[in-house]
């Protein structure tokens, strides 16, 4: 069994089981991230449903037991029975149907899909809410980027609307992301207003077919009243530090932008009536995400957040359940 020491006591602790579902890019990279990476977590399974995909290929020769049969053939393995957190690597539909199998054996699940059976979990923002809960939701790749600048910026004054733009390489889309488009676009824009803290949210996802490949690129604009420009700034490199702690390549691409809102500005009709008449300002902010380049190319920023923020998910949640604390 693999075991670290628990703080400071030098006592042997065996490390919290886990499963991958989804044997794609996503949980293979997730697969990585966990071998290399977790010094709480043992990867003991991986599932898919194509015998043939690579990431069942890397398993096997990393020594990780692996089924083809999907959650049917992954709650079969005897590796199964010493697990307790299960990603789930997959798609929207196809969760809904792994997390009634999983609940019913007692198991945590943390989704990385768009499917938000669960609350949607930012690490940085919202996790310590949601420590004990069955299942956990990491809302998308763009949520993972842009939902901490909201909710840095929702701390300091309040957001009467915020908006995403989410630009990846569409060579990083895989089927997955591509069949999830409207999950995608409703998940994240409901995320932005519950964890945000954006009275409405909207997001846009782009597929950037550039030769070669661009870094995944974020926008996020949030419309507030009269505010301190210096105390939302700090806020927002405050946050983007915190974000950098688990995913090295997320990055600032310049200084927060402010922009006032002229009277006559469509814009101003997204204020409430109670702000109407109070001085609009619109704050920008430009990020750019880098892959840690583990499995994925490293302009697939996109699928490493998902990966990585997953990852920071479940080291907290297994922290918690041994009462240490672990970095946030």
């Amino acid at each position: 069994m693999t075991t670290d020491s628990l703080a400071g006591t030098g006592t042997p602790r065996a490390r919290t089981k886990v499963a991958i579902i989804g044997s794609g890019n996503i949980g293979t990279d997730l697969m990585i991230k966990v071998l290399r990476l977790s010094d709480s977590l043992e990867i003991v399974a991986l599932a898919g449903i194509d015998p043939d995909s690579d990431g069942l290929a890397r398993a096997r020769r990393l020594k990780v037991a692996t089924t083809h049969e999907g959650v049917e053939g992954l709650v079969r393995l005897p590796e199964f029975a010493g697990v307790e957190i299960v990603f789930d690597a997959t798609s929207a539909g196809a969760h809904r149907r792994h997390d009634e199998t999983l609940r019913a054996l007692g198991r945590t699940v943390v989704d990385l899909t768009p499917a938000a059976l669960g609350p949607y979990v930012v690490p940085p923002v919202n996790l310590d809410a949601h420590l004990d809960a069955p299942n956990v939701n990491m809302v998308t790749c763009g949520g993972q980027a842009t939902i901490p600048v909201v909710a840095a910026v929702s701390a300091v004054t309040p957001v009467h609307y915020g908006e995403i733009v989410a630009s990846i390489a569409s060579r990083s889309a895989g089927p997955g992301t591509r069949a999830n488009i409207d999950e995608f676009t409703e998940t994240t824009a409901a995320a932005i207003e519950q964890v945000g803290g954006a009275a409405r949210g909207k997001a846009v996802i782009v597929l950037n077919p550039a030769e070669p490949p661009l870094l995944m690129r974020d926008t996020v604009h949030c419309l507030v009243s009269a505010c301190d420009r210096d105390a939302v700034t700090a806020s927002v490199e405050e946050m983007v530090a915190r974000v950098r702690a688990y995913v090295p390549g997320y990055r600032l691409k310049q200084r927060v932008q402010f922009e006032a809102v002229d009277t006559g500005d469509p814009l101003r009709g997204l204020l409430p009536p109670a702000a109407a008449a109070d001085d609009a300002t619109k704050v920008s902010v430009f990020l750019e995400v880098a892959g840690a380049a583990h499995y994925l190319p490293a302009y697939a920023g996109n699928l490493d957040i998902m990966t990585s923020a997953a990852l920071r998910t479940a080291e907290r949640i297994a922290a918690h359940r041994s009462s240490e604390v672990a970095p946030r």
